[in-house]
């Protein structure tokens, strides 16, 4: 790493990682200083990180990753070009601090690798772009009026999107598809599977790369699930399957819907703990105005081997390609802990050898009330608040952020929660102010 740094005239090295919300976070250091890094001598001051340290235990340290070295390739190398590397978070001691969202998900993940799984992830991320103002600031205003699958003709925004892709697969992620998406201004690329470790470092990168593009082309990127109103909001629809030894476990032709029990009650660990997840995998006040009926965007906890109005929908492809369809999250989310409580709630359906129930064949959103109670249908929740009462009452999902994480996680949600309910609103003023 230290020659690949020289010869592509390495200047200056970010060292990135996450807060608990999913903010990249990074210091830089001076190449000079990377072989310190990679030896993780490099400490920092967490008192001020989301979730981090409190005060009197501040120092933690960087420990990089070395297979996420990747050089920004939008900079010039003339002129000393500048890398990256993602980091776990250590105790001074060298133990794993508990507060850091990679190494909760690596404890998931080695935690499938006792039971013999590996797990693979592909992801599936929307995000819309806005114009600036004079100012360089985010507006709302849509770069195009286009709609799902458009053309270069009405998508003003296509050229900005492929070079978003140019770069991404530059920066090492490998690109399934890419198109625009329902709603004006809004789009979807679509990463590769792989590890799930490699997929949550893939959608931290994502996010920052499309940013840094947007700006490129004076447009705003936003992963706000619904910055809109009336139109579709943007998901983060995550594809999983579990392999062991090179073979896909989830397959299989003789069982329902070709698919094995383990697959069946992968799903029954995904149904039994949605409501409590939802609170990490949907974190914001505004991912519940996105949960609402009429904008595909799922709301009921079921799944289906075609329809996608449930939560959970297993595509038409099978052997190797057999995987199931995770569809409420969105790409607001901290893609490390959204990972952590998915993955470790389908383990805990197949540990505990939980029964999924019959597949949805019909549109669930026109079903009546009294048709989705017949089919033990319940709904996501409708709000950040009731979200995390049930992630509070769910021992395994607290148990699989760990209690530093679940602790600062729910209180800088429980704030946001309160601080918006307090609020006085604009349609508060339109809708009341003169009536009452």
């Amino acid at each position: 790493m230290l020659e690949r740094a020289q010869a592509e005239n390495v200047k200056f090295v970010r060292l990135q990682f996450t807060d608990i919300l999913g903010v990249v976070k990074n210091v830089a250091i001076p190449v000079e200083a990377l072989e310190r890094a990679l030896t993780g001598q490099i400490m920092f001051d967490g008192s001020s990180i989301e979730g981090f340290v409190r005060v009197e235990e501040s120092d933690v340290y960087l420990v990089p990753d070395p297979d996420t070295f990747q050089v920004f390739p939008w900079q010039s190398r003339s002129d000393g070009a500048t890398a990256r590397l993602m980091c776990d978070i250590a105790n001074p001691d060298g133990s794993p601090y508990p507060g850091c969202p990679r190494s909760a998900l690596k404890r998931i993940l080695a935690e499938a690798e006792r039971l013999g799984y590996q797990v693979m992830v592909g992801p599936e991320p929307e995000f819309f772009l806005f114009d600036q103002d004079d100012k360089g600031m985010a507006t709302t205003r849509t770069t195009d009026q286009a709609g799902y699958f458009d053309l270069s003709a009405v998508d003003l925004s296509e050229e900005a999107r492929q070079e978003m892709v140019v770069q991404l697969e530059r920066m090492g992620l490998q690109i399934d598809s890419t198109h625009h998406e329902v709603a004006p201004g809004q789009h979807e690329i679509d990463l590769h599977y792989d590890d799930a470790l490699k997929t949550a470092d893939n959608i931290a990168t994502f996010r920052f790369v499309v940013r840094t593009v947007a700006r490129m082309y004076k447009f705003h990127a936003t992963f706000m699930p619904k910055p809109l109103y009336g139109v579709n909001g943007s998901g983060l629809h995550l594809h999983q399957s579990l392999y062991r030894q090179g073979v896909n476990v989830f397959d299989d032709a003789k069982g329902v819907k070709g698919l094995s029990k383990t697959a069946l009650r992968y799903i029954a660990g995904l149904m039994h703990h949605a409501e409590a997840y939802t609170a990490v995998t949907n974190p914001l006040v505004n991912s519940y105005k996105r949960l609402v009926p009429g904008y595909e965007a799922p709301v009921y906890v079921a799944w289906s081997a075609g329809i996608r109005s449930p939560m959970v929908r297993v595509p038409s492809a099978r052997g190797p390609a057999t995987r199931i369809e995770l569809r409420s999250p969105d790409p607001s989310c901290n893609p490390y802990l959204a990972l952590a409580l998915t993955i470790k709630a389908g383990l805990d359906g197949i540990q505990k050898k939980m029964e999924a129930p019959p597949a949805v064949t019909r549109n669930i959103y026109r079903m009546s009330a009294d048709e989705r109670l017949a089919l033990g249908v319940k709904n996501l929740p409708e709000s950040l608040g009731t979200a995390l009462d049930r992630l509070e009452e769910d021992s395994v999902m607290m148990d699989a952020l760990g209690p530093h994480i679940a602790e600062r996680y729910i209180e800088a949600k429980r704030i946001e929660w309160d601080v918006y309910r307090q609020q006085v609103h604009e349609w508060e003023i339109d809708q009341y102010l003169t009536v009452y």
